[in-house]
C-alpha cells in the first residue's frame, strides 16, 4: 500500500470517524459473529449442566446439540467450535444414556479429535479432558469404543497442558478409582480441589471442585 502524502491529524475529526467508521461496517464480521454465538452456547450449557434439574437436561442439552451442530457446519475450521461442540455432545450423551447414548458419544469424540488436528492444545487441553472422560465411559467394543489405555493417554495430555485444571484433575481421580489406583486417584482429587477456576467456566468448575471434595470423601 502507498503511503499517504498527508497528516492524519489535518484532517477533520468528523471526517475520520467516519472513515474509521466505513472500514469496521465494511469489515469481516464472521469471527465476531461466530465468536458471539460460541459464547452463548457456552454459557447455556453452563447454567443447564450446573443449574437445571435432571429431568429438564437431557430435552436442553439436545437443542444445544442441534445448536453446536450447526455452528460447527459453518465454522467447520475452527477448533474452539468443535470443541464446544464435542462438550455439548458428550454431556447430551451422558444425559441420555443407555445404548441410544453410543452415536451421541462417537460424534462427540469425532468432533473433539478433529479439533486436535486443527489446534493440538484442544482449547487449553479441554478437547483431551473431555476425549478421556469419553473413552473411559464409553463401553468397548464390539458395542462402543471405550478404552482404557486410551482414556489414560487423554488425560495424561490434558495434564501435560494444564497440570492444575479442576475439572481434568477430578475426571482422572474419577477415572483412577474405577481402575482401583486409590493412591494416585486421592493424588488427583486434592489437586482438583486446591485446582484453578478458568475465567471463562468458573461456574462449572467450581461444581467439580464440589465433586472432587466429595470423591475425595470416599477415598
Amino acid at each position: 500500500m502507498r503511503s499517504l502524502s498527508f497528516s492524519i491529524n489535518a484532517l477533520p475529526r468528523s471526517f475520520i470517524a467516519a472513515v474509521i467508521g466505513s472500514a469496521l461496517m465494511l469489515s469481516p464480521l464472521t469471527a465476531s459473529a461466530f465468536e458471539g454465538e460460541l459464547f452463548s452456547l457456552k454459557n447455556r450449557w453452563e447454567h443447564t449442566v450446573t443449574e437445571l434439574p435432571a429431568n429438564e437436561r437431557e430435552r436442553t442439552l439436545k437443542a444445544l446439540a442441534g445448536e453446536a451442530e450447526q455452528l460447527a457446519e459453518q465454522h467447520s475450521d475452527e477448533a474452539d467450535v468443535l470443541v464446544w461442540q464435542g462438550i455439548i455432545l458428550a454431556s447430551y450423551a451422558r444425559e441420555r444414556g443407555g445404548l441410544g447414548a453410543l452415536g451421541i458419544a462417537g460424534d462427540a469424540r469425532d468432533a473433539l479429535e478433529k479439533a486436535i488436528e486443527l489446534d493440538p492444545q484442544g482449547l487449553n487441553g479441554s478437547a483431551y479432558v473431555t476425549l478421556g472422560a469419553l473413552y473411559d465411559r464409553a463401553p468397548g467394543r464390539p458395542l462402543g469404543f471405550g478404552n482404557s489405555d486410551t482414556a489414560e493417554r487423554m488425560f495424561q495430555r490434558a495434564l501435560e497442558i494444564r497440570p492444575d485444571g479442576i475439572d481434568v484433575n477430578y475426571y482422572y481421580a474419577a477415572f483412577l478409582k474405577e481402575e482401583g489406583n486409590e493412591q494416585a486417584a486421592r493424588e488427583h482429587a486434592q489437586r482438583a480441589v486446591n485446582g484453578t477456576a478458568r475465567d471463562n467456566r468458573q461456574v462449572s468448575d467450581e461444581a467439580l471442585r464440589r465433586d472432587a471434595e466429595a470423591l475425595l470423601n470416599q477415598l
